[in-house]
């Protein structure tokens, strides 16, 4: 089930916190969240375009079955993809936090729809009609896969965001 993934440290990030509070420089402070959120942006525009380029296969029409035009002029996968937000933490638990923020997504795109996108098969009503169903496929852990892809990049730059912080401390 996606809904948001974090990427933080326990020990060195409290640490450092803690420093950071007790020595009361806010431009150390300012620097650092600015630096790990500069550290989680790639994931954030990989995630966003993952997701505007995902592949959504509908199943073939049967006969008699009519067409159209979506009834929307919304498209899903950009207001998905807008959605998608950063928050960085440098106090009480730091770290950085990439995840979908269900407030900016449209009321009539449940976060279940998300969900169902990441495990690769989405089963919605035709045009709201309960009584018909359609079922559309996608790559499945399209969200997964992208942030695998970005966490040893990510850690590596948290840790060398710490340890510079923690040297200007000292």
């Amino acid at each position: 089930m996606v809904q948001n993934v974090r990427i933080t440290g326990t020990g060195q990030l409290l640490e450092l916190s803690r420093r950071l509070r007790a020595a009361g420089h806010e431009n150390i402070r300012s620097s650092f969240a600015r630096r790990i959120r500069r550290a989680a942006e790639p994931l954030q525009s990989d995630l966003q375009d993952t997701i505007r380029g995902l592949s959504i296969q509908s199943q073939a029409r049967k006969a008699g079955s009519r067409g159209g035009r979506s009834p929307t002029t919304r498209p899903l996968r950009d207001s998905i993809a807008q959605a998608v937000r950063i928050s960085v933490r440098v106090t009480g638990n730091p770290g950085a936090k990439v995840w979908l923020d269900r407030a900016r997504l449209p009321p009539d795109i449940p976060m279940g729809v998300v969900n169902r996108l990441n495990e690769g098969r989405l089963r919605h009503p035709v045009f709201g009609n309960r009584r018909r169903w359609a079922q559309q496929t996608t790559t499945p852990l399209w969200w997964d896969k992208t942030v695998r892809a970005h966490q040893g990049r990510i850690t590596r730059e948290v840790e060398r965001v710490t340890d510079d912080v923690r040297r200007r401390l000292e």
